[in-house]
């Protein structure tokens, strides 16, 4: 699959995030909006990176985990 692609997919798929692979091939994802102090105290990243697609994917799905595990202590 394109370079290209793996972008679209992921984004589609994370639209909280901005996705981008940097010059020298790792692959990065960004939040859209700050964590809350509950958050941040869980765990959960602003910025997380990864060597290829398939393991950005793998962290973008561990932040969602992190993010659900706060909003169900409320």
């Amino acid at each position: 699959m394109s370079f290209d692609r793996h972008l679209a997919e992921i984004a589609r798929e994370f639209p909280d995030w901005t996705i981008w692979r940097s010059d020298a091939g790792r692959w990065w994802a960004t939040r859209h909006h700050p964590l809350t102090e509950r958050e941040r105290d869980a765990g959960c990243a602003m910025t997380i990176d990864a060597d290829d697609p398939e393991g950005l994917r793998d962290r973008l799905l561990e932040q969602q985990e992190c993010i659900s595990s706060v909003d169900g202590d409320t």
